[in-house]
C-alpha cells in the first residue's frame, strides 16, 4: 500500500446492477434483534456501521450465498475487484437441535407461525436448556472475515453484509436456522414426525390442508344466489310519520347569525322559505302518492302516514 501523503484517495466503483438494496432495517423483531447484535459488538466502530449501512443501501452489496453455518457475499467498492465478506455462526450440533425440536413440538403455536414465515417470539426458550441462542451472543459466536485491509472488525464490507442479512431474515426466518444448522425441511420435518407421527413434512400437511378447505367448502344452490336479496319470510308492516315542524325552519330559531354575517337579512328571513319547501319536498319523496295531502310551502300540513 503506498501511504504518500500526495496521493488522492481511490474513487468507489458504482454498485453493480445486481447489487441487494435494503430498503429497511429490521422490519421484523427477529431481524431487528440481528442487527441490534452487531450494533451491541460494534460501538467502538461505530463510524464503520455507518458506512456499512450506506453501503447496504446503495447495493454494494451482492453474490450472496448461504451454507449450513456461514454466508457468503462479495462487496463493491474502491478495490479493482469486490471484496469477499465470509460471516460464520457456530452451528448447533444435533444434539441440541434435537432437545430444541423436540421442545418445539409440544407448542402448535411454533409450528403455526413458523408455516406463516414468523419466527416465534419466544424461540430462545427452546435453546435454553443448553444455554444457547439462535442469536449472537457476543463477538466469539460471530465470526466474520473480509479480504480488505481495514483492522477493524467489523469492517465496514462485514457491516454492509450484516445489514443486507437482517433484511434476508426478515424474509425468511429459516435462514436464521441454516447459519445454526439445519435447513428449513430438516426443521419441519422432524416437527411433523414428532407431533404426528408420519413421515410427511409440515409444509405437505399445510398445502393439503389448504386444499381440503377448498374442496370441501359449502355448496350454495343456484336458486339460493337468486333469491340472495330476497326475505325468507313476509316483512311486518310498517308506519312512518311525516310531520311538517312547527314552526317551519325551526332550527334556523334556535341560533344567532355567525359573527361574519354581513347580509341585513336574518338567517331565519333569508332561508325560512326555501328550507319549508325543501322540507315538503322530501317528505313528497318518501311518500309520493299522498304528496297532495302535505304542505305546499307556507308552513300548513297534514299528517301523513304509510
Amino acid at each position: 500500500m503506498n501511504w504518500d501523503w500526495g496521493d488522492k484517495p481511490r474513487q468507489k466503483r458504482p454498485p453493480p446492477r445486481h447489487g441487494l438494496k435494503v430498503r429497511k432495517l429490521g422490519a421484523t423483531w427477529w431481524g431487528q434483534r440481528w442487527i441490534e447484535a452487531l450494533e451491541r459488538f460494534s460501538r467502538e466502530y461505530l463510524s464503520r456501521l455507518g458506512r456499512g449501512r450506506t453501503y447496504a443501501r446503495a447495493g454494494r452489496v451482492h453474490d450472496l450465498r448461504f451454507a449450513l453455518g456461514e454466508v457468503r457475499a462479495r462487496v463493491t467498492g474502491s478495490s479493482a475487484s469486490p471484496y469477499q465478506v465470509v460471516l460464520r455462526l457456530e452451528p448447533f450440533d444435533a444434539a441440541i437441535w434435537d432437545t430444541a425440536i423436540q421442545a418445539m413440538s409440544t407448542r402448535a403455536s411454533f409450528a403455526a407461525e413458523l408455516l406463516a414465515g414468523r419466527m416465534p417470539e419466544n424461540i430462545d426458550a427452546v435453546f435454553r436448556t443448553h444455554k444457547r441462542s439462535l442469536f449472537p451472543r457476543n463477538t466469539q459466536d460471530l465470526q466474520t472475515d473480509c479480504s480488505c485491509l481495514d483492522w477493524a472488525n467489523p469492517c465496514k464490507h462485514v457491516a454492509a453484509l450484516h445489514y443486507v442479512l437482517g433484511e434476508a431474515l426478515d424474509k425468511d426466518p429459516f435462514l436464521l436456522f441454516e447459519l445454526r444448522g439445519r435447513t428449513k425441511r430438516q426443521v419441519l420435518q422432524a416437527l411433523s414426525q414428532l407431533r404426528s407421527g408420519s413421515g410427511a413434512g409440515l409444509e405437505e400437511e399445510h398445502a393439503a390442508a389448504s386444499a381440503n378447505d377448498v374442496t370441501a367448502g359449502m355448496l350454495v344452490p343456484a336458486d339460493a344466489v337468486n333469491n340472495y336479496e330476497l326475505a325468507a319470510t313476509p316483512l311486518p308492516s310498517m308506519r312512518f310519520t311525516f310531520d311538517a315542524p312547527q314552526p317551519a325552519a325551526g332550527i334556523l330559531r334556535t341560533i344567532a347569525a355567525p359573527a361574519s354575517w354581513t347580509v341585513p337579512e336574518t338567517p331565519v328571513q333569508l332561508f325560512d322559505v326555501p328550507y319549508a319547501k325543501a322540507a315538503a319536498l322530501a317528505r313528497d319523496l318518501a311518500l309520493p302518492e299522498e304528496a297532495g295531502s302535505r304542505e305546499t310551502g307556507d308552513g300548513s300540513k297534514d299528517g301523513s302516514t304509510l
